[in-house]
């Protein structure tokens, strides 16, 4: 089976859950989570509870060749219509010669899964990944951007029948970033810690158990310059200055980067009057999302987004010490936030 767009964590668990299994699953990328959840799907749903002794064997990559894998791929199921071969940290396998030779006749009566975590399949090795792709699927795992862990929050609340607000979500998705099985984690105990007969996510929620105050945070802080309000920027700022641990340049200013980098775009919009047509130009989710780009565009000429982009620039650098031999973090912060809203 030849690997096509349409080859999506998605698409691969709505076959698994209608029994279709295939001979090779080769699952490499940067984000383990997806990588997991496939894996663990296919070891908990391929064979019954009684056919995995014989017929259910996980390898290790650093502890095996590619031929001893390809040799356990070739063996035959006992007992069962099919065996399941497991091999996690599959990226320690060095000659996979043997494993490419498997690939090109892959049992039909296997399921083998390769984890190739934190990383890809070398681009050079042409030959090897077009004889994956023959057997079965090629998937990669990749990190979600910062703009799609909102919708991934929601998603993953509404399948378990949980809502969320906008603010929640952003509150969240500021606190945590994008390791997604830390965030599925804390998504968890927070559906665990709501009453049985009010599957809400509010942002006193979200302050209560995960630590997120709920006024002084990221989402405020944008929510503050986006709508030029001085005194509210600096009462944020002042107070992640003396709590360091509720903030710090070093997790808003890629937040800040990103918002006033679609900024500059949306002026591009061709029709940049409307909700909507802003919202079709960066690709958001909703023309709802495109209501704080209709007010930076009230509120910022293009020019003046123009140098805030120049100066978070040179924010960031000193940030990392560059040209900065003792500004702190707190009088870089002050000094953007002037910068931005004057």
């Amino acid at each position: 089976m030849a690997e096509t767009k349409n080859v999506t964590y998605g698409s691969i668990m709505h076959d698994l859950k209608a029994g279709k299994y295939l001979p090779l699953y080769y699952l490499h990328g940067e984000e383990a989570y997806y990588i997991d959840k496939i894996c663990d799907y296919i070891a908990e749903h391929a064979l019954a509870p009684e056919e995995r002794d014989f017929n259910q064997t996980i390898l290790f990559g650093s502890d095996v060749t590619a031929s001893q894998v390809a040799d356990a791929a070739r063996r035959y199921p006992m007992m069962a219509a099919r065996q399941v071969v497991i091999v996690k940290e599959a990226q320690n396998i060095k000659n996979t010669d043997a494993l490419e030779k498997y690939f090109k006749q892959p049992l039909a009566s296997t399921v083998l899964v390769m984890c190739h975590k934190n990383g890809k399949i070398d681009g050079r090795k042409r030959e090897y990944t077009k004889a994956i792709q023959q057997a079965g699927i090629l998937f990669e795992s990749q990190k979600l951007r910062e703009r799609d862990l909102p919708p991934f929050i929601e998603n993953y609340l509404k399948e378990r029948q949980t809502s969320i607000d906008p603010k929640s979500e952003q509150l969240i998705a500021d606190s945590i970033g994008a390791d997604l099985s830390r965030l599925t984690s804390e998504l968890d105990k927070l559906i665990l810690s709501l009453p049985a007969d009010d599957k809400r996510v509010t942002p006193q929620i979200v302050e209560d158990q995960i630590g997120v105050s709920k006024d002084f945070n990221g989402f405020e802080l944008r929510d503050a310059i986006v709508n030029r309000n001085v005194y509210k920027a600096n009462q944020i700022i002042n107070y992640f200055d003396k709590n360091p641990k509720a903030g710090s340049i070093y997790s808003f200013l890629p937040m800040l980067f990103n918002y006033f980098q679609n900024l500059m775009i949306a002026f591009y919009a061709p029709q940049r009057q409307s909700q909507e047509g802003v919202a079709a130009w960066l690709e958001l989710r909703s023309p709802w999302a495109a209501k704080d780009y209709m007010t930076g565009m009230r509120n910022y000429t293009g020019s003046k987004v123009m140098q805030i982009l120049g100066k978070l620039r040179e924010i960031d650098a000193k940030s990392k010490g560059l040209d900065n031999p003792n500004t702190p973090p707190g009088e870089l912060m002050k000094e953007l936030i002037f910068y931005i809203l004057h």
